[in-house]
């Protein structure tokens, strides 16, 4: 397994991470991708830490609570093998409190997350989505206090749009409280929005992408493609709606060209479509879910070799979309590329996607 460094910080994080959201069976949304219990959990964990995968992701609002405490207990007796990291934010109840990222709700969710957990830090604590309603020095002043209580080790955000990272950021640099180091996002072969303003952002700032969902909710699977429909057992179908659109025409160039490479490489089409994800620059990490361990074992095949360029490109194309206004001018125009250029068009003394293995 590589591992890479979790943006400008100093945390190593192995190139695949486990996401634990299939853990727990709890609730309907959050609690529908899975029900892995404790026993099942700790052997996922087993085959994990034997591929050298070892950061581990969940939430509070996961199985309401539950997949943190079934994580808490497959890694029980290995903690410092592991690393662990949650998040907080979104509602886990109807009070006025059980939501946001106040300082008495984050006190709260860092305290409950860390009895659920079986631990007495977190390696990785990220705000789940952005909240309006509270300042963002109160946001970052609170996790700075959490920090150097030991609780916290690193912080990092996810789904933030870029002006609600920047503004953070810069008000961590005023007031010289901790930057965030990651920023977990969408990002995919049918989902490519990171690129247009977010991949900038974390390349300028020093802000390490960790990718959730990088099947495109579950549509690169290999199951769905032209002439191959839904199954009629997929969870697509009642999860569908929760998850990012895809237009079918973008679906299905992605998935002929994710076919065409299967059959040329002998690869499945999610290790290709995670494979391509690890080569785009600012991303740290992809967060690989299953529910048995022969999903896992199938992803853990998404590393130890490379596309070629060729390859690559085919994907890059089959896979684009029109960016819009005010980032197309910097897509079709030299001029605008030459004053603004993005980490994707660097071939030397830039960023470079780094090698997978």
């Amino acid at each position: 397994m590589e591992y890479r460094r979790l943006g400008a910080s100093g945390l190593m994080v192995p190139a695949l991470s486990f996401g634990a959201g299939t853990f727990g069976g709890r609730g309907e949304l959050f609690g529908a991708w899975g029900d892995t219990d404790a026993a099942e959990a700790r052997r996922l964990v087993d085959i994990c830490l034997e591929a050298g995968v070892n950061m581990f992701d969940t939430a509070d609002v996961y199985s309401a609570g539950a997949s943190e405490e079934v994580l808490g207990a497959a890694v029980k007796g290995r903690r410092d093998q592991v690393l662990l990291s949650t998040k907080a934010g979104l509602p886990t109840g109807g009070g006025p409190a059980d939501a946001g990222t106040s300082r008495a709700r984050l006190i709260r969710a860092v305290d409950q997350a860390l009895r659920r957990l079986g631990t007495d830090y977190i390696d990785l604590f990220q705000l789940h989505a952005f909240d309006a309603g509270t300042p963002v020095h109160e946001v970052l002043a609170t996790l700075d206090d959490l920090v150097r209580a030991g609780k916290i080790r690193y912080t990092g955000v996810s789904n933030f749009s870029g002006w609600q990272l920047m503004k953070s950021l810069a008000d961590a640099d005023t007031r010289g409280h901790q930057r965030y180091a990651a920023h977990q996002v969408y990002y995919s072969l049918v989902g490519r929005d990171y690129e247009w303003e977010l991949m900038p952002l974390a390349d300028d700032q020093g802000v390490g992408a960790v990718v959730w969902s990088p099947l495109g909710w579950g549509r690169l699977t290999g199951l769905i493609g032209r002439g191959r429909p839904l199954p009629a057992g997929s969870r697509l179908h009642a999860t569908a709606d929760y998850g990012p659109p895809v237009a079918d025409d973008l679906l299905y160039r992605v998935t002929d060209c994710l076919d065409a490479l299967a059959e040329e490489t002998g690869r499945t089409v999610p290790q290709i479509a995670v494979n391509w994800l690890l080569r785009r620059p600012t991303v740290s990490s992809v967060l690989i879910g299953a529910r048995n361990e022969e999903q896992l074992r199938q992803n853990l095949g998404a590393v130890g070799w490379s596309l070629t360029e060729e390859q690559v490109a085919r994907l890059d194309a089959a896979s684009a979309k029109t960016a819009p206004y005010p980032y197309f001018p910097y897509e079709r125009q030299e001029g605008f590329a030459r004053v603004n250029p993005h980490p994707l068009r660097r071939t030397s003394g830039g960023v470079r996607a780094p090698a997978v293995g």
